[in-house]
C-alpha cells in the first residue's frame, strides 16, 4: 500500500507537520502512538485506512455530499406513507425559525447563572408537555424515545427493588432491542401476548404472568401497531395490585384526542416529541421524555436533568435552573442513577414552539384531523380484494395494520410496485411478526389529503390485480 504523505488539513488545528513536532516535544513524547501504550497490541490497527484522497476545499466538499445526497428519494418528493416510530407531520415555520436561531442552536453546556434564554425555553417546554400529559415533572429531552422508554423501565426496578419486566408483545423489534440492551444483565424482560383479534393486551397473560418480582409493566398507548389500547385502567390496576409500577408509552401528538396515560393509571409515561415540530431525518429530529407525578420518590429516580422557576433575591424577579441537582451524575459522577450526557435539548426547545402554536385547540384538531384521515384510509383500502384493512377490530389513531394475504403478492413486492408509482407504502412487519401473515403498516397524518389516499387506494389497485 502506497504511504500517503502528511496532509495540513485546512480546519483541523495543529495539523501542520512542524507544529505537531513541537508539541510532541513539549510533553517529551517521541509520536502520537505514545499516548495509546495503554491499549493492547490486538486492538492497533497498523498501516493506512482504505480511505479515498481528502477534499481539501470547501467547495469540493459541499459538492461531494450534495452529490450523495442527491442519490436519496425523500418523502418530500415521494409520497410517503411510512411511520413506525418517525412521522411525516407538519412543521410550522416559525419552529424551524426558533431552532435555527444562535443563542439556541449553540447553547451547548451553559449553566443557569449565564443562560437565562435556554432555561426558560426548556422549561415552559416541560410546563407544556405537562399540561398535555396531565403530570406535573417532565424531563428535559434525553435522545430518543428509546432511551427515555428504557430509563423509565430502570427508574421502576430502583422504586421497586425487583429486576423483572412485563413488556406487551406488540413492541416494536427496535425497542425492544434497545430496552433489552439498557436493562441487561440484572433486568429480566418477559412479553405478555396479545389478543390475535383487537391486538389488546391479553388481561389473562398478564394475570398469569405478573407476580411479586415485577418491577413494571409496559405498553403503549398507541400501539406500534396503530390500534388503541382500550383497557388501560384494567392493565394499570393489575399492576398495582402488586406493587408494580404502571409505564406507558405514548404519543404526544395523540393527546389531544386520547386519554392521557396518567389519568387511567400510569405512573410515568415517556415517549419520543419527534411528531412535535420535528422532521423526518435520517437518524436525528428525535427526542425522549418522560413524566411522572410530583412525588420525591419518583422526582429522585430522574437520571436527566429537570429545570424548574424559583424567586430571586430581586422581588417580582424569577430564575430557571436544575432541580435536585444533587441526584445527577453530573454532581455525583459515577454514582448517578445512569450518565447523564448531551441531551436533545433543543429538540425540546422546539417542541416547545410547536406546543405553544398549537394551543389546546389546536391539538384537538390534529388529533381529529388524524383520526379522520386514518379511517377513511382503513375503509377504502378494505374495499380492495384481497386486503383487509385494518387487521385489529380496535379503534386506532394514526397507524393501522394492513394485511395481503388474498392478493398472492409479499409485501415487498407491492413496496416496489409502489416505488415505481412514486410512493412509499407501508413498514413490512412479515419479520417482526410473522402470526400477522402478509401484513404492513400504514401510516395516515394530517399532511395526506383525500387526493393523496385516493392516489394510494387505485395504485394498490392496480399492484394487487
Amino acid at each position: 500500500m502506497k504511504e500517503r504523505q502528511p496532509t495540513v488539513y485546512p480546519y483541523i488545528p495543529n495539523s501542520v507537520p512542524a507544529i505537531k513536532a513541537q508539541m510532541l516535544k513539549e510533553i517529551g513524547a517521541e509520536s502520537a502512538e505514545d499516548f495509546y501504550e495503554d491499549v493492547p497490541e490486538s486492538l492497533r490497527l497498523r498501516g493506512n485506512m482504505n480511505l479515498p484522497d481528502p477534499l481539501l476545499s470547501e467547495y469540493a466538499l459541499k459538492r461531494h455530499v450534495e452529490g450523495i445526497l442527491a442519490e436519496n428519494t425523500t418523502t418530500g418528493e415521494y409520497l410517503s406513507f411510512l411511520g413506525a416510530g418517525c412521522y411525516q407531520h407538519h412543521v410550522p415555520a416559525v419552529c424551524d425559525e426558533v431552532n435555527r436561531r444562535g443563542e439556541f442552536l449553540t447553547a451547548y453546556a451553559g449553566e443557569p447563572y449565564d443562560d437565562h434564554g435556554r432555561f426558560q425555553a426548556l422549561f415552559e417546554y416541560t410546563s407544556m408537555m405537562g399540561e398535555l400529559l396531565n403530570m406535573d415533572v417532565v424531563n428535559v429531552p434525553t435522545y430518543d424515545g428509546f432511551q427515555a422508554t428504557a430509563t423509565s423501565l430502570r427508574m421502576a426496578c430502583r422504586l421497586t427493588g425487583r429486576h423483572e419486566m412485563l413488556v406487551v408483545k406488540t413492541i416494536s423489534a427496535d425497542l425492544l432491542s434497545k430496552i433489552r440492551d439498557y436493562c441487561k444483565p440484572r433486568i429480566e424482560i418477559k412479553l405478555i401476548g396479545y389478543d390475535s383479534e383487537t391486538g389488546q393486551l391479553d388481561l389473562a397473560a398478564l394475570k398469569a404472568g405478573i407476580s411479586d418480582k415485577t418491577a413494571a409493566v409496559y405498553f403503549e398507548n398507541p400501539s406500534y401497531l396503530g390500534f388503541i389500547e382500550t383497557r388501560g385502567e384494567e392493565i394499570s390496576q393489575i399492576a398495582h395490585d402488586h406493587g408494580a409500577v404502571c409505564v406507558v408509552g405514548a404519543d404526544p401528538i395523540s393527546l389531544g384526542v386520547l386519554t392521557p396515560p396518567a389519568d387511567y393509571g400510569a405512573d410515568i409515561v415517556c415517549g419520543d416529541i419527534q411528531p412535535l415540530g420535528m422532521h423526518m431525518q435520517f437518524g436525528g429530529g428525535q427526542a425522549g421524555f418522560i413524566a411522572t407525578r410530583d412525588e420525591e420518590r419518583y422526582v429522585m429516580e430522574y437520571p436527566s436533568r429537570l429545570f424548574g422557576i424559583a424567586p430571586t433575591s430581586v422581588p417580582g424577579e424569577y430564575g430557571f435552573g436544575d432541580v435536585a441537582y444533587e441526584r445527577t451524575s453530573f454532581a455525583v459522577r459515577e454514582e448517578g442513577k445512569e450518565w447523564v450526557g448531551t441531551a436533545a435539548a433543543l429538540w425540546g426547545i422546539t417542541a416547545g414552539v410547536y406546543l405553544a402554536l398549537m394551543g389546546p385547540q389546536g391539538m384537538v384538531e390534529i388529533g381529529e384531523g388524524i383520526m379522520a384521515r386514518s379511517r377513511y384510509a382503513m375503509l377504502e383500502m378494505d374495499k380492495i380484494e384481497g386486503i383487509k384493512a385494518p387487521v385489529f377490530r380496535s379503534p386506532h389513531f394514526k397507524e393501522f395494520v394492513v394485511n395481503f394475504d388474498g392478493t398472492g403478492k409479499t409485501v415487498a413486492e407491492i413496496n416496489k410496485a409502489l416505488l415505481a408509482r412514486e410512493i412509499f407504502g407501508a413498514k413490512d412487519l412479515t419479520r417482526e411478526f410473522p402470526e400477522l401473515g402478509n401484513s404492513a403498516l400504514y401510516c395516515v397524518t394530517e399532511v395526506h389529503t383525500q387526493d393523496d389516499i385516493d392516489r394510494l387506494v387505485a395504485a394498490l389497485r392496480e399492484v394487487v390485480k
